[in-house]
């Protein structure tokens, strides 16, 4: 089975300055995350850095042929360690680069990310400021400048919604504007928030896909086996179709608490989804979706608990 994570970080350093508050890496995997000391990666992670050689020594291990690199503010702009990656280990990744959304100006950013060779672009629009006095709208004239030129360009638009609805007209806004854009909307439409299936039902557009980097973490408080989370998952598969929907990780936030395996494992043990539906939910969708060639074979490696 190929399987593709969709939803992935990926730091040297984490340095942010997020709405007034601030993100500095600890030591042991723990991070000052706006005034509490947080366990933001695995405590085996002891210099903060969260590689793309530990990444995929962790992808190699649980047979995880490629993953998608994202960006989330509270990590910091890692535009320039991304593009080394992507130029290091083009076969095994595809990373987003991020632009300064607070300020004017960003138009001319993504060009430039573009021009380095970015294949997407990611927007935590969940941080982006949402009162009525400092709202930065997604249908903004200079946002749908922006997702124009990706449009014409061919680069996907990796995103993620605040919870619930409150985001939802100007997505459609966006993808009336740009029917041709390709879309991911993360973290599964924040599932565990009423108005989910409102983020969900995007994807009935025919460029949109839906990808569940978080999934764990939304469904953290019923842990292993995640039968809310397949439930959900299986609600979605019916509102609009398995081919709609992609597997992510959101790793290496959610390891802190599972194996990178089991964040996944989980749906390879349910009877909710048949075996064709894991195979396009856990990678054939996401394959197609983000043009993967040249994909790896990965052997499975016996533990020495076996």
């Amino acid at each position: 089975m190929t399987i593709i994570d969709a939803h992935a970080h990926l730091w040297l350093q984490q340095y942010a300055e997020v709405g007034g508050g601030r993100v500095r890496q600890l030591k042991n995997g723990r991070a000052d995350f706006f005034g509490e000391e947080r366990q933001m990666l695995p405590p085996f992670m002891i210099d903060g850095r969260n590689s793309a050689e530990v990444f995929l020594s962790n992808m190699d291990y649980a047979q995880v042929a490629a993953a998608v690199i994202t960006q989330e503010f509270i990590d910091g702009n890692q535009n320039q360690y991304l593009e080394d990656v992507q130029n290091r280990f083009p076969e095994r990744f595809l990373c987003c680069g991020m632009c300064d959304y607070l300020r004017p100006g960003f138009l001319r950013e993504a060009q430039i990310l573009i021009d380095r060779g970015f294949r997407a672009i990611a927007i935590p629009a969940h941080r982006l400021p949402l009162g009525e006095k400092d709202r930065i709208w997604l249908n903004s004239d200079e946002m749908l400048s922006m997702f124009r030129l990706m449009e014409k360009k061919g680069i996907i638009l990796s995103i993620t919604l605040a919870p619930g609805t409150l985001q939802i007209a100007e997505m459609e806004d966006v993808i009336a504007a740009c029917p041709d854009l390709k879309i991911a909307v993360g973290h599964f439409g924040m599932v565990t928030c009423d108005g989910w299936l409102e983020q969900i039902r995007l994807a009935r557009h025919k460029n949109v896909m839906i990808e569940s980097g978080g999934i764990t973490w939304l469904f953290n408080s019923e842990f292993y086996p995640f039968k809310g989370a397949v439930k959900a998952i299986r609600e979605a598969a019916d509102l609009v179709g398995i081919g709609k929907l992609m597997w992510g990780s959101d790793y290496p936030r959610t390891i802190t608490a599972i194996t990178y395996r089991m964040s996944y494992d989980f749906i390879l043990k349910t009877d909710l989804l048949t075996e064709d539906e894991k195979r396009a939910f856990l990678g054939e969708n996401a394959c197609c979706f983000y043009g993967f060639k040249h994909l790896v074979d990965l052997p499975y490696i016996k533990n020495m608990s076996e």
